[in-house]
């Protein structure tokens, strides 16, 4: 199953050898719902990205055992799509442009928050393509699970009854999520791009697909996380990834 935008999704290797610093993400990434795994060295930290799968490194620069620089280099090396944020102690401006050059994404320099740890990982997560779908794989945007080859739609564990039309808008704006659609696409795959009747058919059953969506999260004895479909005037719709809630806060010092 592809899935995007949600955290349980991320799984999150922090090679960082403080303690301190080192309980306190992890703890702080677990509590937002990232898959976390803690090592405190270099070799071991490129061991565990070759062994599990790895969405973000934390990689601190002062490790003991290598370079923090030579591990995001090995890190880029060997995984060309995984995001690499450095946390670093060192301020200079060329340590952080080495490492940068080296194939990290961004970096934060200690001490800082967990909050602005969150936002940045979200920003970063957000602008990130999802791996494409495999023919006839179920997509997940939040907890919304868009299953094209059974025709069903889950929000959660809860299975939403939708009109052919609804859930044929629904599948193709997850197709493509964080995109904007045009609605002359829209209109040509759901309806026909023969269709010569009014366009406003694809507003009334986009309300209609929203109401029914909104109404299952409503009844729903969890709160659970929905996407947000975006109208996007003179243009079309977007299906975005849902908003992150719950980020802690702190400072995290070196």
């Amino acid at each position: 199953m592809r899935t995007t935008g949600t955290k349980e999704a991320v799984s999150v290797l922090v090679i960082e050898d403080d303690d301190v610093i080192g309980r306190h993400v992890e703890a702080g990434l677990r509590s937002n719902g990232y898959t976390v795994t803690w090592t405190r060295t270099g070799g071991s930290g490129l061991v565990e990205a070759r062994r599990l799968p790895t969405d973000v490194v934390l990689l601190d620069l002062g490790l003991p055992d290598m370079d923090g620089i030579d591990v995001a280099r090995q890190l880029r090396d060997d995984h060309p799509d995984v995001l690499i944020l450095i946390l670093t102690a060192r301020s200079e401006e060329i340590d952080v442009i080495v490492g940068l050059d080296a194939g990290a994404d961004d970096y934060l320099v200690k001490p800082f928050s967990l909050t602005v740890l969150l936002a940045r990982l979200r920003a970063h997560l957000r602008r990130r393509p999802p791996a494409p779908a495999g023919p006839g794989e179920p997509v997940r945007i939040g907890e919304l699970t868009v299953d094209v080859a059974a025709r069903r739609c889950l929000l959660g564990d809860r299975e939403v009854e939708l009109r052919p039309k609804e859930f044929d808008l629904l599948a193709v704006l997850a197709r493509h999520p964080g995109e904007a659609v045009s609605r002359e696409s829209l209109m040509a795959e759901v309806w026909d791009e023969n269709w010569y009747g009014p366009t406003k058919t694809l507003d009334v059953t986009m309300s209609s697909l929203r109401r029914r969506l909104h109404a299952a999260a409503v009844s729903s004895a969890v709160p659970l996380a929905l996407p947000e479909f975006t109208t996007l005037r003179g243009h079309g719709y977007r299906l975005e990834p849902p908003a992150t809630q719950g980020e802690g806060a702190g400072d995290i010092s070196r």
